[in-house]
């Protein structure tokens, strides 16, 4: 059978709009130290680390006729420096101009007719320290099949041992071939068949709602009458977006667990509660009708009725109403964790010690499952926080040292924020994703986590550094993907 495309990806690629691209993207700086970076040298890392990823070499071809789903084929035109693209800053860089500049390549689409992955080189930051920009595509990193490259290019030394060349060569797919192989499939395979009746189906399904909705809209004009009025958190997306990153200490956040109980990952979410109840307080939003923010968790679970991962773990929703109109930051962290008691109750919550354990650096991946599972689960929530475990020790990349690792989560239609974390050697690291129409001041709002943080810390015993006024914090911390610790 062919390399067929599953409903689930299927539909990830005939929703994505150019107002919600379907790509996950994740910013990681590095620190050559003395020895400076070399793009070649880097360019041969990830050459060499495709072999464990060949759907990186694929791009998706369309059946003649709509026989069967598209197929994964061979990109016989593949350029590799095409997809590791060299760019840089004007020296010295600093991070609002590499945000500003992340911003700009997230906000694009993925060109359909390539691999679905771009990286992005960022020389020219201060202190000689390099950004890499990976961004996928949804239906390319599924945990399974394929694992985010990101995952692959970091190592536990600075030296790591090449691979050696792996004779790849494209097999071409003709259209003849291609119509044999849909009809061999759904002849052969139930599942085929059925596959490719929902994809059918769903063609004509979304041709309807679009239409219905051209219908709702006109009939709503002539009665006069406006749509609902969006919330801060929701709202019509534009093609643009912005970038929000914010380091800070995971000791900070086990000191607050240690005092109030609950685990890390309950008090970053208590942390995004709180952030969001101070962003919509300097915009003067009432409080009133938006006491808590729905909000979808994705977790990490053990179910021997899911289908297992390739990292032997699977992404389930969990679904948490963050308290934005409580006042007290304890009372809210109390909330927040009870939320999670059911869950880690039944025994199948998945601990951030065993994720942060997976060989290799796994955020990437585990993000980029977690982005699948928020935007299954998105109706009915205004917001997505993916959390997720790293290794406490440090990685390397072409004898670079990895030094902070931010995600970036990409925003489902009708969320205005998306926010990551990932926890990596002692730091914490936040992502938060923004439309740049709907969230302008998106600035504010890392500010405002920053608050919140120091806001729980007060209320922890022991003394504790904490930056001078007008001087800002260097870092900001998390931990797990809904389990605990």
């Amino acid at each position: 059978m062919s390399d067929r495309l599953s409903p689930r990806d299927l539909t990830f690629l005939t929703q994505e709009t150019a107002t919600a691209p379907r790509h996950n993207a994740t910013v990681d700086i590095l620190d050559p130290a003395d020895s400076g970076f070399d793009y070649d040298v880097f360019l041969e890392l990830v050459a060499d680390r495709l072999s464990f990823v060949p759907r990186y070499r694929q791009r998706i071809q369309v059946v003649p006729g709509r026989l069967a789903a598209p197929v994964w084929v061979d990109d016989e035109r593949f350029d590799l420096e095409y997809h590791v693209r060299r760019s840089a800053l004007p020296r010295p860089g600093n991070l609002d101009q590499l945000r500003d500049l992340v911003a700009r390549v997230v906000s694009r689409p993925l060109d359909r007719s390539r691999p679905l992955w771009e990286i992005y080189v960022v020389e020219g930051l201060a202190d000689g320290r390099v950004a890499v920009l990976s961004k996928a595509h949804q239906a390319l990193v599924d945990g399974i099949e394929t694992v985010d490259l990101g995952q692959l290019l970091l190592d536990v030394s600075p030296s790591s041992t090449p691979l050696g060349e792996d004779g790849w060569m494209p097999r071409p797919a003709s259209g003849p071939r291609l119509v044999f192989g849909a009809v061999r499939d759904t002849l052969t395979d139930v599942d085929t068949l059925s596959q490719t009746a929902q994809s059918l189906g769903g063609f004509v399904l979304r041709g309807v709602a679009g239409a219905l909705g051209l219908v709702g809209s006109v009939a709503q004009t002539i009665a006069g009458r406006r749509p609902e009025r969006p919330t801060p958190l929701s709202g019509q997306l534009s093609q643009q977006r912005l970038v929000v990153a914010l380091e800070s200490d995971l000791e900070d956040y086990r000191r607050i667990r240690d005092t109030h109980g609950g685990t890390v990952n309950d008090v970053i979410l208590a942390v995004v509660a709180g952030g969001l109840r101070g962003w919509l307080m300097t915009r003067a939003e009432s409080l009133a009708g938006l006491r808590q923010v729905p909000a979808v968790v994705p977790v990490s679970v053990i179910d021997d009725d899911l289908e297992a991962t390739a990292m032997g773990t699977q992404i389930a929703p969990h679904f948490v109403e963050l308290p934005v109109g409580e006042a007290s930051a304890v009372v809210r962290l109390h909330q927040v964790s009870y939320s999670f008691e059911k869950h880690r109750e039944t025994g199948r919550a998945v601990g951030a010690d065993r994720l942060a354990g997976i060989t290799g650096f796994a955020p990437a991946t585990f993000h980029a499952m977690g982005s699948r599972v928020a935007w299954e689960s998105s109706a009915d929530r205004l917001l997505s926080v993916c959390n997720v475990p790293g290794p406490q020790t440090p990685r390397y990349a072409a004898g670079a040292r990895l030094v902070a690792s931010y995600p970036v989560q990409p925003l489902e239609p009708g969320h205005a924020l998306a926010v990551g974390v990932t926890s990596y050697a002692g730091k914490v690291f936040y992502g938060v994703t923004a439309d740049r129409d709907l969230v302008p001041d998106a600035a504010v709002l890392q500010q405002c986590l920053r608050d919140a943080l120091d806001e729980l810390l007060d209320t922890t015993t022991g003394e504790r550094h904490r930056a001078p006024r007008g001087r800002k914090r260097t870092s900001t911390r998390s931990t797990t993907n809904g389990g605990g610790s």
